[in-house]
């Protein structure tokens, strides 16, 4: 009887309806209970519920459910706000209440510190959060045309498919690019390649920057199109924008095949950090943080750990379009930032110039790659600011010799799972101390941890 608990059956709805106390939260947002000496990770549960499960994926070892009924509720569980929760894959905690939602990712962080890189942090930084809904500026969302239906859905893909969430506003966006999916849904159904527009990715500017009307975001919306537009299609996306006060751009290949459609001369995206009077350019698709009022808190909290000085020397690995390089150079230290990317090293050093800075240079660096020679070619830092993508920063880290290694390090993360491996090394090979660390809510009602981390030599 046992042996069938270790293999689904084909139908999952044939599985056995169990009961488990649920203890944790998962790195997914997941109930983690424990029965029968196996782990089961139970999608809508939360920690201290009682609830029933079934199981659809179930391993040797593990197995992962969702929820049946709740037998004994949370009172940190609450109404979630959008509609479609439970049926989008965007936000799976909106369940949880908000202040619950940041102490589980503080014990996560914590957690992965300990059981991955066996280390401690001296000091447990307060969480930064900010707003709760309507914050996020970027975001990539899935188009599907149902032919049987004659409908478009537009949204993020439903929870554990690749189908479209049939949705009609999102709380999390920006209530501006919220209120324009259904009328993208009519517009794509308009058009001749309504079953060749895969994807719309967006990007929000800030309002009140340069070239921009009073209070009005910079909205750019670009379609993913596999063949190519008519006249009808044209006049369409063209009336669009000007009735919604968008731009839109198209992208038929790769990349370096996104460039506006209409209109054609427009403002530029941008954001601000008012803290430090600076304003960075870029582009829709380029990598900018998703939350721009976190950003600026979670930059302010890096200059405060990081403490950059007139005559210092720093490094910035991984420094993007300049969000942390910039700042930094307020201060009067001489930065240099690193980057794998080449067409966000030229937006880098646009910021700069815009921003009238002349003591930040910026190069081109595979930091995937780098190794103790390469590094110690770079030349010698006080101080690092480090913020890599979710595969972090391991070869940078075991790269570091007596030489070039520097008295302080900080780390901002959008992985706790890499950011505890470097921790690691840090720590027990290169002689650093972990003497701060704590989580920074980009994300809300998501399951999704950013950290930041400070580490100094001993």
């Amino acid at each position: 009887m046992r042996r069938n608990r270790n293999k689904s059956h084909q139908n999952p709805a044939l599985n056995p309806i169990l009961t488990a106390i649920i203890e944790s939260l998962d790195q997914e947002g997941r109930g983690v209970a424990y029965v029968d000496g196996k782990t089961i990770f139970i999608d809508g549960a939360l920690p201290n519920e009682k609830v029933t499960y079934q199981s659809h994926h179930i391993k040797s070892t593990y197995e992962i459910a969702n929820v049946v009924e709740i037998l004994k509720q949370s009172n940190q569980r609450v109404m979630p706000k959008c509609p479609h929760f439970g049926v989008c894959g965007g936000c799976k905690i909106q369940h949880l209440d908000f202040a619950a939602q940041v102490a589980a990712k503080q014990r996560l962080l914590e957690a992965d510190l300990w059981h991955i890189g066996k280390v401690k942090a001296e000091n447990m930084l307060p969480p930064l959060y900010g707003p709760t809904w309507g914050y996020r500026h970027k975001a990539r969302l899935s188009v599907k045309y149902v032919e049987k239906k004659q409908r478009v859905l537009v949204g993020f893909n439903e929870k554990a498919t690749h189908f479209v969430a049939d949705m009609n506003s999102c709380e999390v966006l920006v209530p501006e690019v919220s209120a324009l999916i259904s009328p993208l849904q009519t517009l794509i159904l308009q058009l001749s390649i309504r079953d060749k527009l895969p994807q719309i990715e967006l990007a929000v500017g800030e309002p009140d920057l340069k070239n921009t009307r009073e209070g009005a975001y910079v909205i750019v919306l670009i379609l993913r199109i596999m063949d190519a537009l008519n006249a009808n299609d044209e006049t369409l996306l063209k009336t669009f924008a000007e009735n919604h006060n968008v731009q839109i751009w198209t992208q038929t290949k790769g990349p370096d095949t996104i460039k506006p459609f209409w209109p054609q001369a427009a403002p530029a995206s941008a954001y601000s950090l008012p803290e430090f009077d600076l304003i960075y350019t870029f582009k829709p698709n380029e990598f900018t943080q998703v939350n721009p009022q976190i950003n600026q808190v979670m930059v302010r909290r890096a200059m405060q750990l990081l403490v950059p000085k007139k005559g210092e020397n720093i490094a910035d690995f991984f420094c993007g379009i300049g969000n942390f390089t910039l700042p930094i150079a307020r201060s009067g230290a001489s930065v240099l930032g690193f980057e794998g990317l080449e067409n966000l090293v030229d937006r880098a050093n646009e910021s700069a110039q815009l921003n009238k800075i002349n003591n930040a240079t910026f190069g081109v660096a595979d930091l995937f790659k780098l190794t103790a020679e390469s590094l110690s070619e770079l030349g010698k830092f006080d101080k690092w600011l480090v913020d890599p993508p979710r595969d972090g920063a391991f070869e940078l880290i075991k790269a570091i010799e007596p030489d070039t290694s520097p008295k302080r390090i900080v780390y901002v993360s959008c992985n706790p799972a890499t950011l505890a491996r470097d921790a690691g090394v840090l720590v027990h090979e290169k002689g650093y101390i972990l003497s701060a660390a704590g989580v920074i809510n980009m994300f809300p009602h998501t399951a999704h941890v950013e950290s930041i981390a400070l580490f100094e030599r001993n």
